[in-house]
């Protein structure tokens, strides 16, 4: 076993000097670790009461009688705490011991909990969608049922609880199926979280295929990329103002580093800079792939390079970030929202450039991302090459990646397969 629990009276100091009292406290002995930790009980006996009660020959009674259940019920709930954990660890005990009562199936502690992890981990982006999806939840039991958040439990979301919460979001608040998606994603998580730390059991899972489960809408959002000719279009438009000028040159460096994200175009530093390209982990794989992280190289055109000299920090220290948005100072959360901030300059600014000339559609920075993967494509760019410089785990992902392209892209590839 690699633990022992016990209920030890702690003689070291008097809880109450005059009445010679010592506090009560539960005893835990890792075998592993080979140390112990002493937690309180709240009850407080004299050594001749704790004797008398844990005398095993002695019948006990009265008030010692009640003390004596309730430190046996407390030393017996440790140990069902302790038996679940594999491996065991304080900190997995700690946190099971002393939450509240009802906590293992209540789903905002648990949301709450992963959040917390999240952030600990500087995944704030994660850790806000899992907080727009608890709300998410607020918001309809507070709309459609009796019940409130705090008391929701994994046994109250069933199939039905949850075909109804997907049918709400959709015909009440007119949101896309693809962020039920994201939202019911997250809620998942936070059952087979549950599941994994022994809290509930399988059987309560609500997700899967079958009458009695619920399905994920697997519902693909359509990739935007522009075409070659609105491209040039864009590349050769004149600046109105300094922000569209800003704004335009940092879409297009996205778009000629193979579609870098704006938070991995932010996070560059001096030392990822080389004679001819720049090198780089996307932030986005840092958390999730971490045995499998692959480096991504971006060859720099003349382009890319003015857009450095011209907005990029000097002198150029090697631990220094390439474009003054951010700050070595900032922390994750104000790293964050700065990046936020900056996206949505991008975005505000390019599309008044791309209204002057003549488009009635608005166009993001995901934008850089997918035009670049479709104008490789039909350049005759392979799939393998693609795959690499999106830097997605398989080729599989890419052909799924190229799939959500409009039919138009698509089309235009086809055709090219009869240029022999």
């Amino acid at each position: 076993m690699d633990y022992n629990i016990s209920l030890y009276l702690d003689k070291r100091t008097s809880s109450k000097k005059i009445n010679n009292l010592f506090p009560v406290k539960l005893r835990l002995y890792s075998s592993i670790t080979k140390t112990k930790k002493l937690y309180p009980t709240g009850i407080d006996l004299s050594i001749d009461d704790f004797n008398t009660i844990f005398n095993s020959e002695t019948k006990v009674r009265g008030k010692n009688k009640e003390t004596k259940i309730i430190l046996q019920q407390l030393e017996g709930n440790a140990e069902r705490i302790a038996k679940d954990l594999t491996p065991f660890s304080f900190n997995a005990f700690e946190k099971k011991m002393f939450r509240s009562k009802d906590a293992h199936i209540n789903v905002a502690y648990h949301y709450k909990e992963k959040i917390k992890r999240l952030k600990s981990n500087d995944q704030v982006s994660t850790a806000s969608n899992y907080n727009l999806s608890l709300k998410s939840l607020s918001n309809f039991l507070e709309s459609k049922t009796n019940n409130k958040l705090k008391n929701l439990t994994f046994y109250d979301i069933t199939a039905d609880f949850l075909n109804k919460y997907e049918s709400y979001m959709v015909h009440e608040l007119n949101k896309s199926r693809t962020t039920v998606s994201m939202y019911t994603r997250a809620l998942r998580t936070i059952f087979n979280d549950a599941i994994s730390e022994n809290d509930i059991k399988r059987e309560v899972y609500p997700f899967g295929k079958g009458n009695d489960k619920y399905q994920i809408p697997n519902a693909k959002g359509v990739k935007k990329a522009l075409t070659k000719e609105e491209i040039s279009l864009l590349f050769n438009a004149t600046p109105s103002t300094p922000e569209q000028e800003k704004a335009k040159d940092f879409w297009f460096f996205s778009y000629m580093c193979f579609g870098m994200n704006i938070k991995d175009i932010l996070l560059l530093k001096h030392e990822n800079l080389n004679d001819d390209n720049l090198t780089y982990y996307r932030a986005k794989t840092v958390n999730t792939k971490k045995s499998n992280l692959k480096k991504v190289k971006v060859f720099l055109n003349d382009f890319s390079n003015e857009v450095i000299n011209k907005y990029g920090t000097s002198p150029m220290r090697k631990n220094k970030f390439v474009f003054p948005i951010i700050s070595e100072k900032d922390d994750v959360v104000e790293q964050q929202k700065k990046i936020k901030n900056f996206t949505s300059f991008i975005n505000l600014h390019f599309n008044k450039l791309a209204k002057q000339e003549g488009f009635k559609f608005k166009i993001s920075t995901y934008w850089a991302r997918h035009s670049f993967a479709t104008l490789s494509i039909q350049k005759g760019a392979s799939m393998e090459f693609i795959s690499e410089a999106l830097n997605h785990s398989n080729l599989s992902v890419t052909k799924n990646y190229f799939a959500g392209f409009e039919d138009e892209a698509k089309k235009h590839f086809v055709n090219k397969l009869m240029e022999f």
